[in-house]
């Protein structure tokens, strides 16, 4: 993969705005499967979220303890996942309340937002976890072209990471379909993203990710997160955010 290839494939993005609403692998999966205009998809209202296995053998990272990891996906992720079908239970059943006010149907609605966000976002940080922390050469270069340079990237994603140490958030590299640019993204929290952006790669600065194991030391937990990222994961959804744009191009 060339540089101006690489470049000519983001700028195309901005012509995706009929699948801004893909953002997740397994989206991009049903689009690209689809034989018709119409997609089936779940129902809006389907209390059907179920944990996602972890992908990986927790007791073989490099730096991250299986206690902490199996902690993560049990108690963190898992209370989100019961949390949201919860929230969506009373969402299909307060709608129907006419006598309900609005803004108290919006509370549901923000705290379906902030459970959406993070499920998801736990979904794609323990599936970028896995492996040896060494990006391929065409990766390395696709990440170069945007940043300046791989270690440009690197330098600033780190920076945001650090700066959400002691506190809550997430840290991400997103492709954004609207202005076609890789970016890293800071999120306050659950809630926090960024219009229109596909994660490719997604850390979890919540103290519940790291404190098990480097209590307050944030910056040894991202050196620790470093060393286990699965950057085959990284390509694939890059590479599947580009069929997105490729089937954008067909629909057009």
């Amino acid at each position: 993969m060339s540089n101006d290839t690489t470049r000519r494939d983001f700028l195309s993005v901005a012509a995706a705005g009929a699948a801004l609403s893909i953002l997740t692998p397994q989206a991009a999966m049903a689009a690209e499967a689809a034989d018709s205009d119409l997609m089936v998809l779940p129902g809006a209202f389907a209390a059907e979220h179920v944990p996602q296995p972890l992908s990986f053998d927790p007791a073989k990272l490099n730096g991250l303890s299986e206690k902490l990891i199996r902690s993560h996906w049990e108690n963190n992720y898992g209370g989100s996942v019961k949390a949201l079908n919860a929230v969506k239970q009373k969402l299909a059943v307060f709608l129907e309340d006419s006598a309900l006010p609005a803004y108290l149907y919006n509370d549901l609605k923000r705290e379906h937002l902030l459970r959406t966000g993070s499920v998801v976002l736990h979904e794609l940080y323990f599936g970028n976890l896995g492996s040896k922390g060494v990006p391929d050469v065409a990766l390395r270069k696709a990440i170069g072209a945007a940043f300046g340079s791989f270690e440009t990237w690197e330098k600033e994603f780190r920076r945001i990471g650090a700066g959400l140490g002691g506190g809550s958030g997430w840290v991400t590299l997103g492709l954004n379909l609207h202005s076609g640019r890789l970016e890293n993204y800071w999120h306050g929290d659950h809630a926090h993203a960024p219009a229109a952006a596909l994660p490719l790669l997604v850390l979890d600065m919540y103290e519940h990710s790291y404190q098990m194991d480097y209590g307050a030391a944030a910056g040894s937990y991202l050196d620790a997160f470093f060393r286990n990222i699965d950057w085959e994961t990284v390509a694939l959804r890059l590479e599947k955010a580009l069929k997105i744009v490729a089937l954008a191009r067909r629909a057009a």
